[in-house]
């Protein structure tokens, strides 16, 4: 069975599979900070910040990606509110073609993602998260 934190984590990537920009906001506490790799490309490598930021976050996935699917396989749950997804991302547009495993790291504070950075690789994210396997 899912923990609470772990389920927020899987609704906010439903949300983000269906383009439900307001539906990912909701999820995010009002001063979240987001590192995806798509900050690199678009955003001068600077993070996405509040929801201001989350919804910016989302246009420039749809201005720079044709597609981008995120496809996590496994969520494990740390100290301190953390939840670590690892998977496959899948993406093209942007002159690049991505199909590669990544990471994905969350902090959560009263049922709402206060932090999240997307790592190219799942021990990217499993380190810094303490869950080294």
């Amino acid at each position: 069975m899912a923990s609470t934190n772990v389920e927020i984590v899987q609704r906010i990537f439903a949300a983000f599979e269906h383009r439900d920009v307001e539906a990912v906001v909701e999820r995010c506490a009002p001063d979240v900070v987001f590192e995806p790799v798509t900050a690199r490309v678009a955003a001068g490598g600077e993070p996405y910040r509040g929801h201001d930021g989350m919804r910016a976050y989302m246009a420039d996935v749809a201005r720079v990606w044709q597609e981008l699917r995120p496809s996590p396989d496994e969520f494990r749950e740390g100290e301190g509110g953390i939840v670590v997804a690892t998977g496959r991302v899948y993406a093209w547009g942007a002159g690049r073609v991505i199909d590669s495993p990544a990471g994905w790291l969350f902090r959560l504070h009263d049922g709402q993602i206060v932090y999240g950075r997307i790592f190219e690789t799942t021990s990217g994210a499993l380190e810094p998260a303490g869950m080294a396997r």
